[in-house]
């Protein structure tokens, strides 16, 4: 080697992270058992748990089987641990009276476990609208700071890394920049509107519209609705959201000149159901899982038409 010279060995960047992850993995990780009394839930937890058949699944697994996976959790300066990852699991050993249970442990920052916290929920097999969307928000806003980005603009594109920091945040899921956008802006939305969303009674792209009205005109619109048993369209939920901009959105509008189409009634007889679910089933049980079913379905057809609007 000529004299001076410097034998430096470049690592790429997969090399980097690989090896940070790893020294990561090395010195904060550990596995516990933990009395369920340190454990709290994570601040402003954006995922509901809910007693629901789903969780009911939770509680006979644990009793049958144990909990298989740790929980994830970091310390509080306060004492006891803040759960990441394993609300469900945790809420289901609390009434199954289990009292030590499982924890890995990780020293991490507040954006550090904000992002695992909505990476380890997000793929959940059913997540509400605005759990998708106040995940969306909180781990955004993390990212941002990670990367030392300014929080004006969410499609802004981060310059070391190429993308969109809500294109980031959408990686997790395979879902667009646009439409993580979308899912963003029901965190504007009233919190009785945002409730209509998750309750199937309100289609996600008018709410997107409506999120833009203020927060005044959205009470005057859900009252309306209330009122009506309807809901505004796309076209005049665009037209509700200019009119709120400019200023010109009045209650007598909404109540004489906005009347959205009425929605039509059905009912479903218990006799043509009921061959489709186990004996026992009650009335209740089988609406819960149609409605279940059909949320499922309505997801599912608005990411394929979401898809083809951006393909457009």
């Amino acid at each position: 080697m000529p004299k001076g010279s410097l034998n430096v060995s470049l690592k790429g960047a997969d090399d980097i992270f690989s090896t940070e992850e790893s020294r990561q993995e090395q010195q904060r990780e550990q596995v516990q058992q933990i009395p369920i009394g340190e454990l709290f839930p994570f601040k402003n937890h954006p995922f509901k748990v809910l007693d629901d058949e789903s969780m009911q699944r939770t509680v006979e697994s644990v009793e049958q089987y144990g909990v298989l996976s740790p929980l994830i959790a970091r310390p509080r300066p306060e004492g006891g641990y803040e759960i990441i990852s394993g609300h469900r699991r945790c809420e289901a050993c609390r009434e199954l009276g289990i009292e030590k249970v499982p924890v890995r442990v990780q020293e991490l920052t507040d954006d550090e476990a904000t992002i695992l916290m909505v990476n380890s929920n997000i793929q959940r097999e059913h997540v509400l609208p605005s759990e998708k969307a106040f995940a969306y928000k909180m781990k955004m806003d993390a990212m941002k700071r990670t990367l030392g980005r300014p929080s004006k603009n969410v499609g802004q594109v981060v310059p070391h890394l190429g993308a969109r920091t809500t294109e980031l945040v959408g990686n997790t899921t395979g879902e667009s920049y646009k439409t993580v956008q979308r899912y963003i802006r029901l965190t504007y939305l009233i919190p009785d509107i945002l409730k209509m969303v998750d309750e199937s009674r309100m289609a996600f792209n008018p709410a997107v519209e409506i999120s833009y009205m203020t927060p005044e005109h959205q009470r005057w619109l859900q009252a309306e609705m209330e009122l009506c048993e309807a809901t505004p369209s796309l076209v005049q939920s665009r037209r509700l959201k200019e009119m709120s901009q400019s200023g010109t959105l009045t209650e007598h509008y909404l109540h004489t000149e906005q009347k959205p189409n009425q929605r039509q009634k059905f009912f479903l007889n218990q006799s043509d159901v009921q061959r489709f679910f186990p004996p026992g089933y009650t009335p209740e049980q089988m609406q819960n899982t149609i409605f279940s079913l059909l949320k499922t379905w309505g997801h599912a057809h608005e990411h394929t038409q979401n898809q083809q609007e951006l393909e457009r």
